[in-house]
């Protein structure tokens, strides 16, 4: 499965910025071991259902200690029997527009 999640505190100190919170989350990604994806408004993490919803949830308390509230979106794409997506997905929709490209002429 792919879990795409976005957290961060709310009620914290009053400042605006996030940073800190997320980064804390990102680092508990990152040392789970599954392959991941960090953007400006999402990271995306690949496993099993269980690894990947543990690792969201430890990403989620972390942020906990920055605020008294914490926000989470998660948006999951479950289809069993396929793996290496988080990278196969975004090669499929390349060469796809690649082959449009080429179709239309265009560049």
């Amino acid at each position: 499965m792919l879990a795409a999640f976005s957290v961060w505190p709310n009620g914290g100190s009053g400042n605006d910025s996030v940073h800190d919170a997320v980064a804390a989350a990102v680092r508990v990604v990152r040392a789970s071991g599954l392959p991941n994806r960090t953007d400006s408004m999402f990271t995306t993490i690949e496993g099993e259902w269980d690894e990947v919803f543990d690792v969201i949830r430890r990403a989620t308390d972390a942020v906990a200690a920055y605020g008294s509230r914490v926000g989470l979106v998660i948006k999951a794409d479950i289809r069993p029997g396929h793996n290496n997506e988080l990278t196969g997905k975004v090669e499929r929709l390349e060469k796809a527009i690649a082959e449009q490209n080429k179709a239309s002429g265009s560049v």
